[in-house]
């Protein structure tokens, strides 16, 4: 059906209005309309609008790295986009994760968070019935629910090539016992409790060929259950090894909320890895940030205090306010911080606050300004002093010798 561009936009709006989700409508690539219910200062779709355009198909999804969607309904030059939406809540470090990414200016951060909030949750089934029906309108085709190819944005290339080579090796290999599970998965879970990035790593490029016994008739669900299995161990060790629980858990669920929304096997096995990644990584900067020399696992205290500072990593984080979080007094805070950890308090929040930078000046595009901001430092200057006294050089000479 050839709609004007007038009812084009009203179909939009309506859309948008009833779903309470961000709604544009392009034409020949062009932005021609953008409506939301809630105010952004900048529209986070531009960090995955390429790969949202690369959706050729009538009605198709994405899925960002932090579990946020978009929708797509492709008609001739037309092409409208639904999102973001999630299932789960993003906590507020996350939210301004996602706007230094997206170039959100500093002043301009808690409208962005605010109205990011304020975007209504739905499950991906009901935003893809809303893209099935505007794509009947459009195009006059009738699609399902299991119609709609997902297609998900794998945000570590390394991650996607090492879990795709793994699974053909794995699909190659014949005779395999298909009740050998337990002591490879013991395996990992202990390299998870150890954060032990290099263990896993060597791991995965030797790893015996693996098949779950019967879980499930559907392959695809079996896999699904095995995600499952996998990721609540994994937060189990990761928490053994010192990760906070909530933060664990937290994750634990996001993970299970997106190989739900996965159809495909090498995917799901791109997420197990990249799953087990993160919570051996987090295991990792826990237990080299707190150790103390003794190869016991960090404090309590060390755990809570290192879990505040990364759910605060945006702000000027103070003993002070470390103190009040948990009902400590400043004075009993330093000192027994220092027991355990045997590094001053601001010692430590300094140590987490490069190793944060360390990520960004690699694996990211940002000035070393964007950067400073991001991490709550008053100045660029300072920035570079608390980063050259912690690692001996200078931001942009780390950036140099580690570029992508």
């Amino acid at each position: 059906m050839c709609m004007k561009q007038e009812d084009l936009i009203w179909l939009c709006n309506a859309i948008g209005n009833l779903a309470g989700i961000p709604i544009r409508l392009y034409q020949a690539g062009k932005l021609v309309h953008y409506h939301a219910m809630v105010d952004l200062p900048r529209d986070p779709l531009c960090l995955c609008e390429e790969a949202v355009f690369a959706i050729r198909e009538h009605v198709g999804y994405y899925v960002t790295p932090q579990f946020l969607y978009y929708g797509v309904v492709n008609a001739g030059e037309n092409r409208i986009v639904l999102g973001p939406s999630r299932q789960i809540d993003l906590q507020e470090q996350q939210l301004r994760e996602i706007a230094f990414l997206a170039d959100v200016d500093s002043d301009d951060v808690p409208a962005f968070i605010t109205g990011m909030k304020q975007i209504v949750h739905l499950p991906l089934e009901s935003v893809i019935q809303m893209l099935c029906t505007v794509n009947f309108v459009l195009n006059s085709e009738r699609l399902s629910l299991s119609d709609v190819t997902l297609r998900m944005h794998d945000h570590d290339t390394f991650l996607r090539r090492m879990a795709v080579q793994q699974l053909e090796r794995d699909l190659a290999e014949e005779n395999v016992d298909v009740h050998n599970t337990l002591a490879v998965e013991q395996t990992i879970m202990n390299i998870i409790r150890k954060g032990d990035v290099a263990a896993l790593e060597q791991f995965a490029a030797n790893a015996p060929a693996v098949r779950p016994g019967v879980m499930a008739a559907d392959q695809l669900r079996q896999a699904r259950n095995a995600f499952i299995v996998t990721v609540s161990l994994a937060s189990r060790s990761a928490i053994r090894g010192g990760m906070d629980v909530e933060e664990a858990l937290t994750t634990s669920d996001q993970y299970i909320q997106q190989c739900e929304l996965l159809n495909d096997l090498a995917q799901i096995s791109t997420l197990t890895y990249s799953m087990v990644l993160h919570y051996t990584g987090q295991v990792a900067r826990i237990r080299l940030s707190g150790m103390t020399g003794t190869g016991q696992p960090p404090s309590v205290l060390i755990t809570d205090v290192s879990g505040y500072i990364h759910r605060h990593l945006s702000n000027p984080i103070t003993t002070e306010e470390i103190a009040r979080h948990l009902y400590m007094s400043r004075q009993h805070l330093s000192r027994q911080f220092h027991r355990d950890a045997g590094m001053t308090l601001s010692a430590f929040i300094a140590k987490e606050k490069t190793e944060e930078a360390k990520r960004l000046l690699r694996y990211t595009d940002k000035s070393i300004a964007a950067i400073a901001a991001y991490l709550g430092y008053s100045s660029q200057g300072h920035f570079t002093r608390v980063f050259h006294r912690g690692t001996g050089i200078t931001p942009g000479e780390y950036r140099q010798r580690h570029s992508k």
